[in-house]
């Protein structure tokens, strides 16, 4: 898998926006009063969130607080009032919510966008809330790669979606750029990742200050270079990059062998990158956590180390100006 990617010179410092005070469950700070776009992170959590269907001796089913919704993202243009979404997971009720309310709006408008990564479940399921059933929406432009827009397509449910206009499929490419506004723009790029239904993309967030990274999937950094670009190109093209933290390290699942599970763990990413300076450390913010991660949990030797290493990992409500 081959294609075109434009590097650009960091400009300017990117430490991550702030840290939970005692909990990386902290709730989201509405803020209506921003001038400049900004990301809003709606969840944390891989697919299946934490606690994960069929895990009933998980403390958190009964500890709300430290639950976590699928993975996504919020964007926010508050000089338009426009918003998108990364990712449309199972969560996709609670995360539009969440993003209006975190932007200060009141309004039952659906969302001006959803930009999708893949077809996993915890990446796109979440489009059946714009059908007849529920929401009813018209038009809502989706922006996938070729392959995902003939999944969508050619397999129901999501094909009534497309039928009755519920969604407009946007087709994206190496080269695509959505302008969202003057001065907010998207790219995306294919990443190495399971591919059983269609591609999986990445993307770049571009503000008028910054340059934010998205890739919650990608089968090992390695498989990456092969491609010409790498976790290292990347981090130099971008002022900050969520990435996948499914898995901190084997052994997290008991009497299970990791070593081909198709992610990166988060331990492996710290050694690949700790001879990297500093700035480049404080870019990466790990997302995409599995229910048996010991990240999820702000007081556990993991997530301690990450922090020590120089790297962060994302909070439900965290804002990143752009």
């Amino acid at each position: 898998m081959r294609f075109v990617f434009i590097l650009l010179l960091l400009l300017a410092s990117c430490a991550p926006e702030g840290e939970p005070s005692s909990s990386i469950s902290n709730p989201s700070e509405v803020n209506p009063e921003a001038s400049r776009p900004y990301l809003v992170v709606l969840g944390i959590a891989q697919d299946g969130g934490a606690p994960q269907a069929g895990s009933h001796t998980d403390l958190r089913w009964n500890e709300p607080e430290n639950s976590h919704m699928a993975t996504s993202l919020g964007l926010v243009d508050p000089e338009t009032g426009k918003r998108w979404m990364f990712e449309a997971t199972p969560d996709f009720r609670r995360q539009w919510y969440e993003l209006d309310t975190h932007a200060g709006l009141r309004t039952e408008r659906v969302p001006d966008g959803i930009f999708l990564t893949h077809a996993h479940i915890g990446h796109y399921t979440g489009l059946m809330f714009l059908g007849h059933e529920s929401v009813g929406a018209q038009g809502v432009p989706v922006y996938v790669w070729p392959k995902m827009a003939k999944f969508l397509t050619q397999n129901g449910p999501w094909s009534q979606l497309v039928k009755l206009a519920n969604i407009q499929l946007e087709t994206l490419g190496p080269d695509s750029l959505v302008e969202l506004s003057d001065a907010l723009n998207v790219r995306s790029f294919l990443v190495p990742h399971r591919q059983e239904f269609a591609e999986v993309a990445g993307f770049v967030i571009e503000g008028p200050n910054r340059r934010v990274g998205f890739i919650p999937d990608i089968d090992s950094w390695e498989e990456w270079d092969s491609t010409g670009i790498g976790l290292e190109r990347f981090l130099d093209s971008v002022d900050l990059a969520l990435v996948d933290a499914t898995f901190f390290s084997n052994g997290e699942i008991p009497g299970r062998d990791m070593s081909s599970f198709p992610h990166p763990f988060i331990s492996h990413t710290m050694s690949r990158l700790a001879a990297a300076s500093d700035l480049t450390k404080s870019k990466v913010i790990f997302i995409h956590i599995n229910h048996t991660n010991p990240a999820l949990l702000i007081e556990s030797e993991a997530y301690q180390s990450i922090l020590n290493a120089g790297f962060s990992v994302a909070y439900p409500g965290q804002q990143i100006d752009l």
